[in-house]
């Protein structure tokens, strides 16, 4: 097993200030907008910051006219069907989104109450224009993130300019920019950076991690999930390590090696299990139940659509996204410089891959197809080469 080349290029670089620079430039292009899914995303933010409780009555009444239809009658209001068995709407999106936009959304509203205790009129219910700009900005923000991390992982195995060209095809060539600035609400440019920065941390510390880097590294596993659920395949990533797959001389040759790995991915579980908490204690309050997600889509394990999702017409992932194509080819070439790297690369994007193909959708499954192909892109830069 190969580590990353020697002279690999470290601390910041022209390139990197190129990349900041297209970032900055790009700010305002953002819309700062709550519509579609991303009505569900927000109102744990805004209901949490503003009405200190999981209620999103007022979310679901001022939503555009496509979230509302078959959720609000035509005399405005909600439909008794919306509400689950504890009393509370049906909201089956995920809350990590939120946690993320915490830092800055907490510090608008801040803002907003001291500037109207001082004369002003800005509305300090969540919907007004500065809670929107922060959303969109941090969401931006994360998106940008997790294609610096990309990057940053991808120049220790090439030289830095082509891994400079091959995160600006994934940043222009994939769907990422769509939700790093027009649909910000959504929840994919978050879950690409919990990915990136999962991805990073595991590689950083692979092979000499302390206690503690573990614990932390299920933190952020429990984080990724928080976002988005499918990116429980990121647990590829420490089992496949743990289980010594693609390096050398990795087997335990001592009884107490064998304790240790195993206390430490019991570290690993329990302090993703504290991560996910949010999520589990969401759901138990929406649905009186800890695993009960409010998704009630089948699955077809044994017959996943692998040929639709990566290439058909309506929005394949392959056909609408070639660059990814070749970032996925990339993985082959990758497997000369670092074996264990490659194979745990490769394991999870079958699994994303698998995870998608094998979900059944009463509707078109074009939007988990867009959502694959947005949060497939920021990992892949260093296959991409």
């Amino acid at each position: 097993m190969r580590q990353p080349r020697d002279g690999a290029v470290t601390g910041f670089t022209k390139y990197d200030k190129i990349l900041v620079s297209l970032f900055v430039l790009t700010l305002p292009l953002i819309n700062p907008w709550v519509r579609g899914d991303g009505v569900g995303y927000y109102a744990f933010a805004r209901s949490l910051l503003i009405e200190h409780r999981l209620d999103f009555t007022q979310d679901w009444l001022r939503a555009n006219a496509s979230f509302r239809m078959g959720r609000v009658d035509a005399e405005g209001r909600i439909r008794p069907e919306e509400r689950t068995a504890t009393g509370k709407l049906d909201n089956h999106f995920s809350i990590g989104p939120a946690i993320l936009w915490a830092p800055l959304l907490i510090v608008a509203h801040g803002g907003v109450l001291l500037y109207d205790r001082a004369g002003g009129k800005i509305p300090s219910d969540g919907y007004s224009a500065p809670y929107r700009t922060a959303m969109a900005v941090e969401t931006a923000l994360y998106g940008f993130l997790a294609l610096l991390i990309g990057f940053r992982m991808a120049r220790a195995y090439v030289p830095e300019h082509w891994a400079f060209l091959a995160t600006l095809g994934i940043w222009l060539g994939s769907s990422l920019p769509v939700y790093m600035t027009l649909n910000p609400s959504w929840s994919h440019a978050p879950s690409a950076f919990t990915v990136a920065l999962f991805f990073w941390y595991w590689l950083r510390t692979r092979g000499s991690r302390t206690w503690p880097q573990w614990a932390l590294l299920g933190i952020l596993f429990g984080l990724a999930m928080d976002v988005y659920y499918l990116n429980v395949v990121l647990l590829a990533l420490p089992l496949l390590e743990s289980l010594g797959v693609g390096a050398a001389g990795a087997k335990i040759s001592r009884e107490g090696d064998f304790k240790a790995l195993l206390g430490k991915n019991a570290v690993f579980a329990a302090s993703a299990l504290i991560a996910f908490a949010p999520t589990l204690v969401a759901k138990k309050i929406i649905y009186g139940s800890f695993f009960n997600f409010g998704y009630r889509e089948s699955w077809a394990w044994n017959s996943p659509a692998l040929l639709r999702v990566c290439f058909s017409a309506d929005h394949g992932l392959f056909s609408w996204t070639p660059i990814v194509l070749l970032a996925v080819a990339g993985m082959v070439f990758l497997y000369k410089y670092d074996r264990q790297l490659a194979i745990c690369s490769g394991a999870v994007f079958v699994g994303y891959l698998y995870l998608v193909a094998s979900k059944r959708f009463s509707k078109s499954a074009n939007s988990i197809r867009l959502s694959f192909r947005a949060r497939a892109s920021p990992c892949i830069p260093a296959g991409c080469l």
